[in-house]
């Protein structure tokens, strides 16, 4: 039986770090009470505004509460939502000293309205062009001299499509970590589905797997998720694939051993973030254990506690170990 309490402890061991796009997650909470004469649109009276770190950077925060020590790898813009991004980082412990900043980006923000716990509206601001060379061998030479001086035990590489992850970057991430025995996890989008070749887990959802695979499908069970498994391992030689299923719950296979994970019922209020959490916790307790049936079963139970909150929030550990050591013992 797994001594929960001692493998949550031991998470304070590892370092991490997070390479992918960075954003800044901007929530204007308010209420509304009419219609605008302007145009058919409600108005909405902001009474709080409130800050969280999104994208990679939210990975980085899902590591960082299970108690890793955590770097983040990165290029934003120069610009006043970096300048914001980088005190959420320092206020949550995550190492910020091998980020880029670049005059030639802004930085991605996300703005939602929301009123009555029901979102009204995002407003994104971003480039998504991939970096140019100058910036690709900065940012290689960051992760070069983070390994070097950290010599991290996983590095989870987190994709948005907004052009941090080139395919030089991925291809040239996995080799250095290859050569220093570092395991890598990924969570690809559909424009670098299959750059990602080598690497220790891959973890995209149902959606982003039926588009890259190009599949037609409705339902889905363990035989269908073998056989694309076995396609994913055709095509990228990685070692486990993690698949997440959303209200299914999700699906893992490495070498022969694999299963269907199924979700467990829970009240939920929102799903972003959630494949964020999914991703951190994989990754580290694939890290410490090696364990992949393990793996898959607290990380199912990780997504499925930060659906019930609102917004992007970060895992809670004493929370998530109570649930383990409810559901898994």
């Amino acid at each position: 039986m797994t001594d929960f309490k001692k493998l949550f402890t031991s998470f304070s061991s590892l370092k991490v770090g997070v390479i992918g796009d960075v954003m800044l997650d901007t929530y204007m909470w308010g209420k509304v009470d009419r219609i605008s004469p302007e145009a058919p649109v409600p108005v909405v009276t902001v009474q709080n505004k409130d800050y969280r770190i999104g994208g990679a950077g939210n990975v980085a925060l899902n590591a960082c509460s299970l108690g890793a020590k955590v770097t983040v790898l990165s290029v934003t813009g120069k610009d006043e939502e970096a300048g914001i991004l980088e005190d959420l980082f320092k206020e949550n412990k995550i190492d910020t000293s091998f980020m880029l900043q670049s005059r030639e980006r802004i930085t991605t923000s996300k703005t939602r309205i929301i009123s009555r716990n029901q979102q009204m509206m995002r407003l994104d601001s971003e480039i998504t062009t991939d970096l140019d060379k100058k910036e690709e061998e900065l940012l290689l030479n960051n992760v070069k001299a983070y390994i070097s001086k950290e010599q991290p035990s996983v590095i989870i590489l987190e994709d948005y499509n907004k052009g941090v992850l080139t395919e030089q970057v991925i291809t040239e991430v996995i080799r250095l970590c290859k050569e220093a025995g570092i395991v890598t996890a990924v969570d690809p989008k559909r424009k670098n589905f299959f750059s990602f070749k080598g690497v220790d887990i891959f973890k995209p959802n149902l959606k982003e797997v039926k588009e890259g695979l190009n599949l037609l499908f409705d339902e889905v069970d363990q035989p269908l998720l073998n056989i694309i498994h076995k396609e994913l391992a055709n095509l990228l030689q990685h070692h486990i694939s993690f698949i997440t299923l959303s209200e299914k719950g999700v699906f893992y296979q490495g070498g022969n051993d694999s299963a269907l994970v199924p979700s467990h019922l829970r009240n939920i209020a929102d799903v972003s973030g959630a494949g964020d959490t999914v991703i951190a916790v994989a990754a580290i307790t694939y890290a410490v254990t090696k364990d992949i049936r393990l793996m898959a079963a607290i990380a199912n139970i990780a997504g499925g506690l930060v659906c019930e909150e609102v917004g992007t929030v970060a895992i809670n550990k004493e929370k998530l170990l109570q649930e383990c050591e409810l559901l898994l013992s």
